[in-house]
């Protein structure tokens, strides 16, 4: 038997005990300090910090080490914050994936050392127990997570909590919350249950709370790692990241997939995937044809990638649906049928059109960038529609793209 194994019921009492009193927080204590009680140097915590700034967008200054320490700083100054994390009309999918971010152990350390009271996927308190943690949890400032859609008809009977409707509780909980975060493409829209014809009335948290700031975190889901940088920059700052006009973050959210994507220089080049079992598939050409979305979402997938960076969706070789993007299951189905009005030169002028996010002096960087990687030469091997269609996901062969309204 390992010697550091516990040889009795006693003994293992005694290190749970040690255990809850190390990780547990003193009163007043900082960040900084409970991490430092828990075995973290100060080193590790700049290390993990340094990864934040990078993924919050924080701006440099020349030589900015000293920029980059006082945020740290920061971090380390802060005490022990209250989230409320609903989950409302939704999978789970975009909680499993913040518990999955893949951080290294300082990561995980912050996360659990920030008191989450009412989260129904996690928590081990039921029934009477867990509806007082949230009344005790919502009388305080807190920040305001929520995952999942809010249905609207037939009085919101379709997503009850504690009898009480979604859009009910949403609204108490939003009362005393200092920040409010929607996070996956539910929380942002509606998502796949608010997709025609939208059966319960499935709308995002921003259409319910109207007279409130939410900042949208879309994705299905989003990336953890994400998630993790805009709550330690609300929490670092004590203020919303700048956003777009949809509400998303532009740290993660302000570049298309298809400008970073490893597969662009075969788009540049006219080389494309034409069924998913092609020698071009095998050769890693570009998925445009198969109905990526890339030139149409924005989300830092290229960048971050999943689980701990080792590939998305694209890497792996299935095209991009867009889901960070509003009405993504309307607007970008059938999913595997070309993206329309993308060809050649016009694809940075018309992607930013459609994304709805513009980019000042593009004319001029697109016209740049089509004569270097020969987009001119190519333009009319691009027009070519193609017609690609899986049945068993609902596409029907040659089915036209459907046209959405809001």
């Amino acid at each position: 038997m390992n010697s550091s194994e516990p040889t009795s019921f006693k003994d293992a009492e005694e290190r749970s005990l040690n255990q809850e009193i190390v990780t547990s927080w003193k009163p007043n204590e900082t960040l900084g300090e409970h991490l430092e009680r828990r075995g973290v140097s100060r080193r590790e915590f700049n290390k993990w910090c340094l990864k934040m700034i990078s993924l919050m967008g924080v701006a440099m200054a020349a030589g900015g080490s000293s920029n980059a320490q006082e945020i740290a700083n920061q971090i380390a100054a802060l005490k022990r914050p209250v989230v409320v994390w609903l989950q409302l009309q939704e999978c789970t999918g975009c909680l499993e994936s913040a518990i999955r971010s893949y951080n290294e152990e300082i990561g995980d350390l912050v996360l659990s050392s920030i008191s989450i009271p009412y989260v129904e996927l996690l928590m081990a308190p039921s029934g009477d127990a867990a509806n007082k943690a949230l009344e005790e949890a919502i009388k305080e400032p807190h920040i305001l997570v929520v995952n999942g859609s809010i249905p609207k008809n037939d009085d919101g009977i379709y997503c009850t909590i504690a009898g009480e409707t979604s859009e009910e509780l949403l609204r108490r909980c939003a009362e005393n919350a200092t920040h409010i975060l929607a996070v996956g493409s539910c929380a942002y829209y509606g998502s796949v249950q608010a997709a025609r014809p939208n059966p319960t009335g499935a709308v995002g948290v921003r259409d319910i709370l109207t007279d409130k700031i939410v900042v949208n975190v879309p994705g299905c889901p989003p990336i953890g790692d994400v998630i993790t940088a805009v709550l330690m920059y609300i929490l670092t700052f004590n203020r919303t990241p700048e956003c777009d006009r949809e509400g998303r973050p532009l740290m993660a959210y302000s570049t298309r997939i298809h400008n970073n994507c490893q597969r662009r220089a075969h788009f540049d080049a006219g080389q494309f995937v034409n069924s998913f079992d092609d020698d071009n598939a095998k050769k890693g050409y570009c998925l445009y044809k198969v109905g990526c979305k890339g030139p149409n979402c924005f989300s830092p997938c290229p960048i971050l990638k999943w689980n701990g960076g080792v590939s998305f969706p694209i890497q792996a070789g299935h095209p991009c649906i867009g889901c960070t993007e509003l009405h993504f299951f309307d607007r970008m189905t059938p999913f595997y049928k070309t993206l329309p009005n993308v060809n050649g030169f016009g694809v940075e002028g018309v992607a930013n059109v459609i994304g709805a996010v513009g980019v000042a002096g593009a004319g001029a960087a697109i016209a740049a960038h089509a004569i270097g990687s020969m987009i001119h030469y190519k333009q009319q091997h691009m027009k070519e529609e193609a017609n690609v269609s899986l049945p068993a996901f609902g596409d029907a062969p040659g089915a036209p793209d459907k046209e959405f309204k809001e």
